[in-house]
């Protein structure tokens, strides 16, 4: 999806002491709006292209705009001994992009930006099962109650269900993933690391599907495209600086300023109306995310404090 929303696994940044907060906090508005301004972009090119390839361009474009990190970093930032681990992530990562770019494109975008908010609640499950986390009875209700928020705007059973309203959700699970696999790397591989490696990988492993449904881009188009892979990766870097410099639970408000912004370019541009079930629902993903965000920066710290006096 658009936005890697903060998943709950990220802990406060030790360096958060040594940078203003709002230096942080604006960090991650400029992110939630480059994330907003990316799914906007896929709906423009959408107007000739197929989701897929849009996928491709996105990634193709976002390869060259994240290029300057060798020349910041050199070709040892391309040096892992993670490289199957970042193939598999990617490969994953790449079904999430695919399927959230088709629900930007066949949704109205405030609903599809509004589902993909249930990722954190994807990652709580998946830290049970595959990090061995202990989540107790605060954090579980918290996942109990972002699901209800997400019945609300799928409704399942009413007249205006549609199964495409499943998509966001198939992607925001398989981002969950993908959030979980940052954790592990993010413990060894530097975050410009991750950043380059995985845009890298993203491109020949989205050209298939975009040969599927090939056709060459209109001049206009070339500059949505292009656009959101500038859009991407650039919030992508500014989420990754913001939650270096300030606590996950201050930020994660912040980042929900995407809703706002295609919620707005989908009543000017597309002439789309911002269904009550939707704000109802988002409303409840929202704070449900961010109770589970700031209970885990607050375990966070606890376990920091008790490491310290040790």
């Amino acid at each position: 999806m658009p936005s890697p929303a903060p998943s709950g696994l990220a802990e406060p940044a030790p360096a958060s002491v040594a940078h203003p907060p709002l230096r942080a906090a604006l960090l991650m508005a400029v992110s939630a709006v480059f994330f907003g301004a990316m799914a906007v972009t896929i709906r423009l090119a959408s107007r000739q292209l197929h989701a897929f390839e849009i996928a491709f361009f996105r990634n193709l474009f976002g390869a060259l705009f994240a290029s300057p990190l060798l020349w910041r970093h050199g070709l040892g930032l391309l040096r892992t001994d993670k490289f199957g681990f970042y193939l598999a992530r990617c490969v994953i990562g790449i079904g999430s992009m695919l399927a959230g770019f088709w629900a930007i494109v066949h949704l109205p975008l405030a609903q599809a930006i509004s589902l993909s908010y249930s990722t954190p609640l994807f990652v709580t499950i998946g830290a049970v099962v595959f990090l061995g986390e202990v989540v107790r009875v605060r954090r579980w209700s918290a996942v109990l109650v972002g699901f209800v928020g997400v019945l609300v705007i799928v409704r399942p059973g009413a007249a205006s269900f549609t199964t495409a309203s499943l998509v966001p959700l198939f992607a925001a699970a398989l981002s969950a993933t993908t959030a979980i696999s940052i954790k592990y790397l993010s413990r060894t591989e530097r975050a410009d690391a991750i950043v380059l490696m995985t845009t890298l990988l993203w491109v020949p492993l989205s050209l298939p599907t975009a040969l599927w449904v090939w056709q060459w881009p209109q001049p206009m188009t070339w500059l949505w495209v292009g656009l959101a892979g500038l859009f991407g990766t650039s919030g992508h870097m500014f989420w990754t600086r913001a939650l270096q410099r300030g606590d996950v639970s201050m930020l994660t408000p912040i980042s929900y300023l995407q809703l706002p912004v295609v919620a707005l370019a989908g009543w000017a541009l597309f002439d789309e109306t911002l269904d009550r079930y939707t704000v109802l629902g988002a409303a409840i993903i929202i704070a449900s995310n961010v109770y589970i965000a700031q209970r885990e920066a607050r375990l966070a710290r606890q376990r920091q404090v008790a490491a310290a006096s040790a």
